[in-house]
């Protein structure tokens, strides 16, 4: 089977949902028994959740500034690693898409970014439709809560939409997409002249 059979915006929402669950109840991955294209975007859900935590850690003014540095260094990894899983999401992708005619126009966003976009866009509906239902806030909280809802899951909806477009046209051969690799510059001692300076 083409792994990219099941690959559409409707069952990557409720993957991302079934991750939530999965990771709150435990038991069974959504991804167990699936293809390593699924097991990609399981990882990179996965490095959008401890990143979305530890950011809202590194905001915290009631521990020593040595612990936010811990964070932000804690972030700057997370982030890598989302990085890499986006690329790898892509190169599974490319893989077995059949290959692009020259006539095919060029998309400026590859699977990848899109899927990860939407997995940020799961995290900010999850949290947000938290808030409308805290009993510790004010109703006033709760409305505010529910109309920024409202525009996240439109939002959601019409970036599945452009999913959608990006899969259907590269399938087609009407669309395709480049890796052009992000080369994150500030994490490696090679490039970013301030750590190259510490090992000294």
């Amino acid at each position: 089977m083409n792994p990219l059979d099941e690959l559409n915006a409707a069952n990557l929402v409720r993957f991302h949902s079934a991750l939530f669950e999965y990771l709150k109840h435990g038991g069974e991955s959504p991804a167990a028994q699936s293809t390593e294209l699924w097991w990609a975007i399981e990882n990179n859900h996965h490095c959008n959740i401890a990143l979305w935590d530890e950011e809202d850690q590194a905001r915290r003014r009631d521990v020593p500034d040595s612990a936010i540095a811990n964070s932000k260094r804690l972030i700057d990894g997370h982030n890598q690693r989302r990085n890499d899983a986006i690329e790898h999401i892509d190169e599974l992708v490319l893989a077995v898409l059949p290959n692009a005619p020259e006539t095919a126009r060029l998309h400026s966003e590859t699977v990848g970014a899109l899927i990860d976009r939407l997995s940020i866009l799961g995290l900010k509906i999850f949290h947000m439709d938290w808030q409308t239902r805290r009993s510790d806030a004010d109703a006033d909280h709760r409305a505010m809560s529910g109309e920024r809802l409202a525009r996240l899951l439109e939002q959601r909806a019409d970036l599945a939409g452009c999913l959608d477009e990006l899969l259907r046209g590269c399938l087609d051969g009407t669309l395709r997409f480049n890796i052009y690799r992000q080369f994150k510059m500030y994490n490696d001692p090679r490039f970013n002249p301030w750590l190259a300076d510490s090992r000294s």
